[in-house]
């Protein structure tokens, strides 16, 4: 069996210096390699073939066969890394908060332990009859965190990232 920590490793040194990065590596029965690849300035096609293309031409195929699919985590993959958090600062996310439920907001903070939220809702102000819009900070250590996701939300004909 192909092992995990040897494509990890060849997929690292090819990434090296560059924008990209990975977020998961896994090898499951059968030799099937499935890798995550994440990237400062947003994943292309191009760059998950240029890495297949690399790991293709690595690999020795005569020693073990296997298949291989390289492709970015998507919306519907939590962030996981640090690298992540900081890419996506200005863009809505939803967290679930360990024991507590979800929040949502605009990230605007990440650090390695915690990341902070601008968080819009309407509240009553003391004084006044009608509900206002208030925005305030949450910051939550990631520790704290099962998961955070980036959400899209589409106004108009547009896609909205925050």
């Amino acid at each position: 069996m192909i092992n995990v920590l040897t494509v990890r490793e060849l997929a690292e040194s090819y990434l090296a210096g560059g924008s990209g990065f990975l977020v998961d590596v896994r090898v499951s029965d059968g030799n099937t390699i499935s890798i995550l690849l994440d990237d400062d300035e947003g994943v292309s096609v191009e760059k998950c073939m240029t890495l297949s293309r690399h790991l293709e031409s690595v690999l020795d195929r005569d020693a073990e066969d296997f298949s291989l699919d390289v492709s970015s985590p998507g919306l519907d993959h939590p962030l996981k890394l640090h690298r992540q958090y900081v890419k996506n600062i200005g863009r809505s996310v939803q967290l679930k908060i360990t024991g507590s439920g979800k929040a949502e907001g605009k990230l605007t903070k990440a650090t390695e332990d915690e990341i902070t939220i601008l968080v819009r809702e309407k509240r009553r102000i003391e004084g006044r009859k009608a509900k206002e819009w208030v925005e305030d900070e949450q910051t939550y250590p990631l520790n704290a965190l099962d998961w955070t996701k980036v959400q899209i939300s589409f106004k108009g004909n547009e896609i909205d990232h925050y």
